[in-house]
């Protein structure tokens, strides 16, 4: 799948205007999911001199979701355990900022939005 595919312009400005907002606790933007897996990703910005790192809360479905930077990249060459590849939550939309949904991630193990 193409990075073109999981996000839209109008994502990829919200992450950009966003990380050159740094230190602001931003709504998420974008939710991803593996279909056939547990990971899932809630970004929030992206690095102004790389667009292809973007910051948010990460769950590899190993019971400790953190907030870190990923590779865009490296998400869409990811494959589940049907092959299937990362998706994009198109019913997704932020009620809260990026703290509330890592507080709670924490407490249940993993993302539940």
């Amino acid at each position: 799948m193409k990075n073109d595919t999981l996000l839209t312009v109008a994502d990829r400005v919200e992450l950009l205007v966003n990380g050159l907002l740094s230190g602001i606790d931003h709504r998420p933007v974008v939710k991803l999911f593996m279909p056939d897996g547990a990971a899932t990703w809630l970004l929030t910005e992206c690095d102004p001199d790389d667009p292809d790192r973007l910051f948010g809360l990460c769950d590899l479905g190993l019971g400790f979701p953190e907030l870190g930077y990923v590779s865009l990249t490296e998400i869409t060459e990811l494959r589940g355990k049907l092959g299937l590849p990362v998706e994009r939550d198109l019913h997704f939309a932020a009620d809260r900022p990026l703290s509330a949904y890592a507080a709670e991630a924490r407490a249940a193990g993993r993302i539940t939005a």
